[in-house]
């Protein structure tokens, strides 16, 4: 634990936005009163649910009396957050999404970070892992990426808009202070149908005015749950360019390629969501929006398999239509198969220790033409974040 009597622990406010979360947010709940830093009050916001998520969180609250329920009518996750702030009380804020799992230090490690920390750092966060539906760890991780670029610390706002290194809205620890410096999360996007970066822009305005600081260990499990996001991808497209814009014009000393390249990774992000998705054409467009922004993508040897896919599963609709008569039987039928090849390994599943553990074993810097010039860029923009005033 944190080297303080328990009386002068800091207080942390864990807020969490729900909106029809009736599927995951026991298991959130229980992986955040299961935390080994125990001085936090967590502030649930049902944002207008039609299911069973109030019901689940009040029979947690009779439980644990750290747990306080707000109710709001639908408006959206920044103004979930928003209103979860300011009934809160502690000295950091940290939010989660509704649907992921914090591990048992998450909060203790950030704490005790954040306390060794001076005041001129506003946000500390941590590594996540990929979990499924079942909790299980998910993806691969690469000990170049993560302790060399989802390390960054310091002044870090060119770093970010190049790259959202924090990833998910259920990571960072953040004082108060920067709320009340920056404002809250910007809930004027639902308003303009552009939902989806919400919690990277609240990042890239705490970074205008705040150091940033990590905990180099995996403490947040970041849930994929497969659902169609087609649509989704047209309103965070939309979310990304309005933020970006907003910098832009604010910071103009910025070289563009930086925008160009952070643009062009988001789409081909974008590409992957919707090839999961199983919308085929969305994912060429996105892919191409990307590759005109930028041709690192074409270095992939994955970008032209997944094109390849996507032109054959288009030239194949008007024969699998036949079987499957709409997108949600598709699903379906491919979760089956992907379970069955899933429960062959069902032993062999990973652990967050396996993970941590082969982050500091003996690795090499990318040699494919691909990572080389990753690796270049990102050296590129730490000399920026060193050399910029903002």
């Amino acid at each position: 634990m944190v080297n303080k009597m328990k009386g002068e622990l800091p207080l942390v406010s864990v807020i969490i936005p729900a909106y029809n979360a009736e599927a995951f947010i026991s298991r959130t709940l229980q992986s955040i009163i299961s935390q080994t830093y125990g001085n936090i009050e967590i502030l649930v916001v049902d944002d207008g649910s039609r299911d069973k998520t109030v019901e689940i969180v009040e029979s947690f609250a009779q439980k644990d009396s750290r747990i306080i329920l707000l109710k709001q009518s639908n408006s959206g996750v920044a103004s979930a957050r928003n209103l979860a702030i300011e009934n809160s009380r502690g000295e950091y804020i940290a939010p989660i999404d509704a649907d992921d799992i914090w591990y048992p230090q998450k909060l203790e490690k950030q704490v005790q970070c954040m306390l060794e920390a001076g005041q001129s750092i506003g946000l500390v966060y941590a590594w996540s892992v990929f979990i499924d539906e079942e909790d299980a760890i998910v993806g691969q991780y690469t000990p170049h990426h993560y302790l060399n670029v989802l390390s960054v610390e310091g002044e870090v706002y060119p770093a970010l808009l190049y790259t959202n290194f924090i990833s998910s809205a259920s990571v960072p620890l953040i004082r108060r202070v920067c709320f009340e410096k920056v404002g809250g999360y910007n809930h004027k996007l639902r308003e303009q149908n552009a939902q989806g970066c919400e919690d990277w822009d609240i990042y890239l305005r705490i970074a205008e005015h705040y150091q940033f600081r990590v905990v180099p260990e995996f403490l947040i499990g970041y849930r994929q749950v497969k659902a169609s996001m087609s649509n989704k991808c047209q309103i965070m497209e939309r979310s990304y360019n309005l933020m970006m814009a907003d910098f832009q014009r604010r910071y103009p000393q910025i070289p563009t390629h930086i925008y160009h390249w952070s643009a062009s990774s988001y789409y081909v992000y974008l590409a992957w969501k919707s090839r999961a998705s199983g919308d085929y054409w969305s994912t060429l467009i996105w892919l191409y929006k990307a590759i005109k922004l930028d041709y690192t993508p074409l270095l992939l040897r994955p970008v032209y398999q997944c094109i390849i896919e996507c032109l054959l599963k288009i030239a194949a609709k008007p024969i699998t239509s036949l079987i499957w008569q709409d997108h949600h039987s598709w699903l379906q039928f491919r979760e089956k198969l992907d379970f069955q090849k899933n429960s062959v390994a069902v032993s062999q599943l990973t652990t967050v220790s396996d993970i941590q553990s082969r982050m500091y074993q003996p690795y090499k810097l990318p040699w494919q033409p691909h990572g080389r010039i990753m690796w270049q860029r990102w050296l590129k923009v730490l000399q920026l974040c060193r050399s910029l005033s903002l």
